[in-house]
């Protein structure tokens, strides 16, 4: 700890750049946080000399994340999104009058996000709480109702339903893969720009994993960009940054709004699905069973 305390200079520090970075904006970051502007300018400054590292690119009225300003986002952002969830999980403990949904950031964010207009007009008395975790929670010391996970469907301590079978495909922006070279056959994908999911506790299918399904084995699969949240790697592809895994539940409504474009032709069907999930011994509350039967309508 006294080496990372050395290396950030203030947790105050950590808050502050989390965010910038989300915003974009320092100004923004101000008013978010009840700072003045040029106590958050100062502050990022202290975390780059402390890191030794540039963070931002300053611009007028503007900031974007350098290389590894973006890579320490990517961390931070997580870290701290856990950190709260822990924080409201343990204040909330023994409380039972809301619904909480336990999943990735991804999934909160480009799944469950773009339904819960219709979740509000069916059901406006329930209070969901959406709440992401880097592995898998245990339901009933973490007082979650009900959870996302990817598996076989096979867990000890829940009961679960398939949402989805797990499909995976290349996705890109539309631009990049419009102007993407020779795509007519897998092999010729090695030679483009792919962004890497490395989650630092889930265990997920990697390009050598997709590539040797493909009849492509022991192949040198290029570097390209490595991110451990997977919402910050459909950013990333959004924004041009390369080729990404597209989980077909996922990626759906981002491809049917033309943000994403997709070879679903080189589909890969793994065999495992993404499941709702939820505990054997406690029983559902009215509107968490409410909640799980919405969800798995649209199944």
């Amino acid at each position: 700890m006294r080496k990372t305390l050395k290396l950030i200079a203030s947790p105050r520090n950590l808050f502050v750049f989390e965010s910038a970075a989300r915003l974009g904006s320092f100004t923004h970051a101000a008013d978010e946080l009840g700072m003045q502007q040029p106590s958050v300018s100062a502050s990022i400054k202290q975390l780059e000399a402390s890191l030794q590292v540039r963070l931002f690119d300053r611009g007028h009225r503007k900031v974007s994340l350098t290389n590894a300003g973006l890579r320490f986002y990517a961390d931070v952002s997580q870290s701290l999104r856990g950190i709260e969830s822990s924080a409201e999980a343990v204040h909330s403990m023994g409380r039972s009058d809301y619904v909480t949904l336990s999943s990735s950031s991804a999934f909160s964010y480009y799944w469950m996000m773009p339904k819960l207009h219709a979740l509000r007009d069916l059901h406006p008395e329930i209070d969901l709480r959406l709440q992401s975790s880097a592995s898998e929670p245990d339901l009933d010391v973490e007082n979650i109702s009900i959870a996302v996970r990817l598996g076989d469907g096979s867990w000890q301590d829940c009961i679960a339903e398939k949402i989805a079978d797990e499909v995976i495909y290349p996705v890109a922006s539309p631009i990049v893969m419009q102007s993407a070279r020779n795509l007519r056959s897998i092999p010729n994908l090695l030679h483009e720009r792919l962004i890497h999911l490395e989650e630092p506790v889930r265990m997920r299918p990697t390009w050598k994993d997709w590539f040797t399904f493909h009849g492509i084995p022991d192949t040198t699969i290029s570097e390209g960009m490595r991110l451990n949240d997977y919402a910050l790697v459909l950013q990333a592809a959004q924004t041009g940054e390369g080729f990404a895994f597209g989980w077909d539940h996922i990626v759906r409504d981002l491809i049917d709004r033309q943000l994403l474009a997709a070879r679903e032709d080189w589909a890969w069907s793994t065999g495992r699905g993404i499941y709702l999930v939820w505990s054997k011994t406690k029983p559902l509350s009215e509107n968490a069973s409410k909640v799980r039967d919405w969800i798995l309508s649209f199944v």
